[in-house]
């Protein structure tokens, strides 16, 4: 791929890893489109070399009319990197359906809009890569997960099926795994905790491990080196994880091992025990 000619679609480019994706790429000569709710109340740094453009996962609209914009201005689009989310934690006896339905609303059919608004383009151009930021929760589900493990655990079946649909055409799908990166995401995570529940002091437990993870973990330029890697590469890999060591050892081991001794191992990692 031709830094220099290649159209770059980002969601999620306000903050996180998306802003790290969309501005370190267009540092690297790439023309970037990012995407956000808001764009009038966000406020560009100096060293953000893109444009931001108005979008609303939810919106089936709202992401054909983004989408439009960028083939109007370019007449073609390169690469989709899917970076946009939202996280909930907490049980399955208190986690609203309503909750759960807008999260995967937003993190599973958000994407999948805007990979079908950008698809018949990068089909007839016989060409295109499609990264999913995802998380190791897509792999894995952790304890008091399991709503956004499910969103995520969607987006690993959507691209695994989505890389042997399109191959035939030059489109290459990827998903990238994360975990613990120093980001705002917790900070914007919904907890759905009852009063009284008898949940909490094991929930208060998970978010302590999830703060020190948070606030020790990876660079967000991590990530996006990660995805210029695999928009460089040759032939694009169909997954590549990142995150802590021990938090990749217990995914790894989960398909060698009993899944008991992988849940006892994730029990200890949030100190559930």
């Amino acid at each position: 791929m031709d830094n220099r000619e290649s159209v770059i679609f980002v969601t999620g480019a306000s903050s996180g890893i998306g802003n790290a994706c969309a501005t370190f790429l267009a540092k690297k000569g790439m023309k970037v489109y990012g995407t956000c709710r808001n764009p009038s109340t966000y406020t560009k740094k100096a060293d953000e070399f893109f444009d931001m453009l108005q979008l609303e996962l939810e919106d089936s609209s709202s992401v054909e009319k983004a989408a439009a914009k960028v083939l109007e201005a370019e007449g073609r689009i390169d690469a989709l990197v899917c970076c946009a989310g939202s996280g909930i934690l907490g049980s399955v006896e208190e986690t609203e359906v309503e909750e759960a339905k807008r999260l995967m609303d937003a993190n599973y059919f958000g994407t999948l809009r805007v990979i079908k608004a950008f698809l018949p383009t990068m089909r007839e151009a016989g060409r295109g890569r499609i990264i999913v930021v995802g998380a190791m929760e897509g792999l894995l589900a952790s304890p008091f997960h399991s709503a956004f493990s499910a969103a995520e655990f969607a987006l690993e079946a959507l691209v695994q099926a989505l890389r042997m649909e399109v191959s035939k055409f030059g489109i290459e799908t990827g998903i990238l795994e994360p975990a613990s990166f120093r980001t705002a995401f917790g900070q914007r995570r919904r907890v759905a905790l009852q009063e009284g529940s008898p949940y909490r002091n094991r929930i208060d437990s998970v978010l302590a491990a999830l703060g020190r993870d948070e606030a020790e973990g990876l660079d967000p330029l991590v990530a996006a080196r990660e995805v210029l890697a695999m928009l460089e590469a040759r032939r694009m890999q169909g997954r590549r994880v990142i995150g802590p060591w021990r938090r990749r050892l217990i995914l790894a081991a989960r398909g060698l091992l009993d899944s008991r001794l992988s849940e006892a191992g994730l029990r200890s990692y949030f100190r559930l025990d």
